[in-house]
């Protein structure tokens, strides 16, 4: 007997990492959690999706101390995602997956 084909609501599954530096009198933990919390609300608020994982922490390299973010989030409007969290700072590690076409065992 042949399985039903599933149906997934939302297609792509995104995923990135932010950077946001912060400034010398500021704490990059601070930041991070604040970063955290917004980019949640607003996904949540107007880009429809689901299986949202989002993290924040902090570090420092060359350039100072930084907050970085790192977000999973399935959506039908991956880009709508990219384009805001680009307001934020640099995202990098952009990977976006069609799980309809990985369903369906399609490659490229």
């Amino acid at each position: 007997m042949a399985m039903p084909e599933q149906t997934i609501e939302f297609r792509y599954d995104t995923q990135l990492l932010l950077d946001v530096y912060a400034d010398d009198d500021v704490d990059a933990d601070d930041v991070a959690d604040d970063l955290t919390d917004e980019i949640r609300e607003y996904l949540i608020d107007n880009i429809k999706g689901d299986s949202m994982v989002i993290a924040g922490d902090s570090g420092e390299d060359e350039y100072g101390n930084k907050a970085t973010v790192k977000l999973h989030y399935h959506t039908n409007e991956p880009w709508d995602v990219l384009s805001y969290c680009r307001t934020h700072g640099e995202i990098y590690d952009i990977v976006v997956e069609d799980m309809d076409r990985q369903s369906r065992d399609l490659k490229g």
